[in-house]
């Protein structure tokens, strides 16, 4: 009997599991049901001009890039940020739903900015915009301006690295960046990478549709780059934008314990160290 009641507590593990990984992530086709929904917030992290152009009929936009406090790329105060989200309408309370055109950079480094604020419903539109209108699902020209609402952050520092941790030898440090960024052979690589960091380009998570690989190629990937779940993980690229769709992958899909972001980034780094070639 005792045996019997331990499976069962393992197989209902394994399955509450696999539904919080699959909250991370929505169809097209379920989110628009989901939007009938008023506690939904469907977030564009596109920047202003891409989503005036076309976006997600109901969509707010907030580009992720004034969420920064400077082209530097790290983050404005929490109470700042919390004020641009309320303004836009943006509850910690709300079912959030982020896209972007379908590269997943914008909308990681989103999903990435509210579950460090300390959102508990937050979910990318697999595929993005892209996705959005292959399923021929409603778009729009028209800007939404939805009530002001109120944001409380919770800021969840678990999902945060600080330069201290980098250097503490504690991490397996990840760069995110394409290689020739990596190995400073590209005009955007900043003269190479933080000494000790291996390279795992974030564009691997996603398939040729933008969508996001299947958790069986994920694991095969990430294990492949010594990238395992005994491992305590901090991502960074030049200014973490991109560390966003791989903390997804890792914490999100896979449930990995420890996955930071590096928020300063490979910006902040320099400023303090000498970079490596």
């Amino acid at each position: 009997m005792k045996k019997f009641i331990s499976i069962t507590a393992v197989l209902i593990f394994i399955l509450s599991s696999v539904n919080i990984n699959a909250q991370a992530l929505i169809s097209a086709k379920d989110l628009s049901v989901k939007m009938k929904d008023k506690n939904c917030i469907v977030i564009s992290a596109e920047k202003a001009d891409k989503f005036n152009k076309v976006h997600i009929k109901g969509a707010v936009n907030i580009p992720y890039n004034e969420l920064n406090s400077s082209s530097f790329g790290k983050l404005k105060s929490s109470s700042a940020i919390a004020t641009i989200f309320g303004n836009k309408g943006v509850s910690n309370t709300n079912m959030i739903v982020v896209y972007d055109e379908g590269k997943g950079k914008y909308a990681g480094r989103m999903y990435w900015v509210l579950k460090y604020l300390g959102c508990k419903d937050v979910k990318i539109l697999n595929g993005g915009y892209k996705s959005w209108y292959a399923a021929r699902k409603p778009y729009s020209k028209t800007v939404v301006n939805l009530p002001k609402a109120t944001f409380t952050p919770k800021l969840n520092y678990a999902y945060s690295a600080k330069l201290s941790d980098v250097k503490s030898g504690k991490y397996l440090i990840v760069d995110v960046r394409p290689l020739n960024e990596f190995d400073g052979s590209s005009e955007k690589s900043l003269g190479g990478h933080i000494p000790g960091a291996i390279n795992f380009p974030y564009t691997k998570v996603l398939s040729g549709s933008g969508k996001l690989k299947s958790k069986t190629e994920l694991l095969s990937l990430f294990k492949a780059a010594g990238i395992t779940s005994d491992k305590k993980i901090i991502l960074y690229c030049k200014t973490s934008t991109r560390a966003g769709i791989v903390f997804l992958a890792l914490k999100s899909i896979l449930s990995f314990p420890t996955v930071k972001v590096y928020d300063g980034a490979l910006n902040e780094w320099i400023k303090a160290n000498k970079v490596e070639k």
